[in-house]
């Protein structure tokens, strides 16, 4: 099991640690609830530095990310990055990542799934025709995410980068608290605002940035915050976790990731997604509340009020913001409509609920 530069401190705060994607990781410190609302009222931050990033180079570098993704990286500037994904050749999904363009028709980016990692370097390899520069940084970068309404004011004082007035998928790189070569990006994974901060951990970097962060931000009410309610609040804005809610199985159509799939560049599987499209797909992604006492789970069946099964859950949870069980699963079409009416087999009794629309919280 991998460490992160961080689990020392993590362990030193009480942190209930687990393994995640192969490394030891916290799963929450004072709770999952009081955690999840710290970050939707005031700020948070997360070690994330499980995930995986690749440097694409070279002239070839956007023609080869136009290949293996759906979404249109040929209209990003510099400063901007892009959610995407990487079909697989029978038009399922490989990953979702995003990629950031540091420097157009250059130098790129990818930001993978910790557990996809060694995955999604082969994958992408094949079709690295043209020589074009990879590398795979993933072991020696760090990634915290500082989330919540206050994230940036907090950060602020600790970069001269105006990070308060960051547009959502952008960047900049400068120095933050001490340590050069930063990137700062307004992204993340729990629909409260913030940034993510990617950084090398050579000569005390990791230390450095982490002390200065909750010296700065202690005082205002800044936590660390673990894995479990990483889980709560991007599960409340509807936000897909990869190998639960999509995978090599689900289309990006059915997943409701059409708007990243861009049918006027060639891509992997592109006839298969473009016929998919054409034709209509058979089951979609839906986001629904219980109406009723109980908790959705991961592959609990959904079922019609005959008993009749339609789909499966793929994420469920008590949403802490909502006070109400919610979830993601795949149904029929036929059940998909927003207010459809549908029922939750939790041990082997049907509890009702409904098609919504997500975002929930």
């Amino acid at each position: 099991m991998k460490n992160t530069p961080f689990t020392q401190k993590h362990i030193a705060l009480g942190a209930k640690m687990a393994e995640f994607a192969g490394y030891n990781m916290p799963i929450s410190y004072t709770g999952i609830n009081d955690e999840h609302a710290a970050v939707r009222k005031n700020a948070g931050v997360f070690d994330v530095s499980h995930m995986g990033e690749f440097i694409l180079k070279g002239e070839n570098a956007l023609d080869l990310i136009q290949r293996v993704t759906t979404n249109d990286a040929s209209k990003l500037v510099a400063g901007q990055a892009q959610y995407s994904c990487l079909p697989n050749a029978t038009g399922g999904i490989v990953d979702d990542l995003i990629v950031y363009c540091v420097e157009p028709n250059k130098t790129y980016m990818l930001v993978v799934n910790a557990s996809n990692i060694e995955k999604d370097w082969n994958w992408i390899s094949q079709f690295n025709t043209q020589q074009v520069e990879m590398h795979n940084i993933s072991d020696k970068t760090c990634l915290l995410a500082i989330q919540g309404p206050n994230a940036t004011k907090i950060l602020q004082p600790l970069t001269e980068l105006d990070i308060m007035n960051l547009k959502y998928y952008t960047f900049v790189k400068g120095t933050f608290a001490g340590v050069e070569n930063v990137l700062i990006s307004a992204t993340g994974y729990t629909g409260s605002g913030g940034v993510e901060i990617y950084f090398e951990d050579s000569n005390g970097a990791a230390d450095k940035i982490w002390d200065a962060i909750f010296e700065t931000g202690g005082p205002q009410g800044l936590k660390p915050i673990g894995l479990g309610a990483r889980d709560t609040l991007r599960l409340e804005m509807g936000y897909c976790l990869y190998g639960n809610d999509i995978d090599d199985t689900t289309s990006p159509l059915e997943g409701g990731l059409g708007w990243i799939t861009k049918f006027t560049k060639d891509f992997t599987a592109k006839a298969i997604i473009e016929k998919l499209k054409a034709e209509g797909v058979q089951r979609k992604l839906v986001g629904f509340e219980m109406l009723e006492r109980g908790i959705p789970r991961h592959d609990y069946l959904i079922k019609d009020a005959a008993g009749n099964t339609i789909g499966k859950v793929t994420s469920g949870t008590q949403a802490p913001s909502l006070n109400k069980a919610i979830g993601l699963g795949y149904v029929a079409v036929s059940h998909s409509a927003i207010d459809s009416e549908i029922y939750i087999d939790i041990r082997n009794t049907l509890v009702k609920a409904k098609v919504v629309k997500a975002p929930f919280a």
